[in-house]
């Protein structure tokens, strides 16, 4: 694998500050960075984000990446993530789980 570079390095230190049982959007970890947008998020923890929470980063309508929902909800139901729906389709109740990092 190559050397990973500053901009991914950032996004996986935010997406590894989330506490367990928050989350935030792809496009608030690209807001609070002021780089990038949501793909390019998403895109970085596609390629190196296997160690990283990954559950904890969500669409901003509260659901998981596609084709990791069963995954995801494990992971928040252990954390006690605040949850609007726990049945297809999974949904994270964003107005009490979102993580905003300190200075925001």
């Amino acid at each position: 694998m190559s050397e990973i570079d500053d901009y991914s390095a950032q996004v996986l230190d935010v997406v590894d500050s989330i506490p367990a049982g928050q989350v935030m959007s792809y496009g608030d970890i690209a807001e609070y960075l002021g780089a990038g947008g949501p793909r390019q998020v998403g895109r970085v923890l596609s390629r190196y984000g296997g160690g990283a929470p990954w559950w904890r980063v969500i669409h901003a309508d509260g659901t998981p990446a596609e084709g990791h929902e069963t995954r995801a909800l494990e992971h928040y139901l252990a954390e006690g993530t605040p949850l609007r729906s726990a049945a297809p389709p999974v949904r994270v109740n964003m107005r009490q789980a979102q993580y905003i990092p300190p200075g925001e």
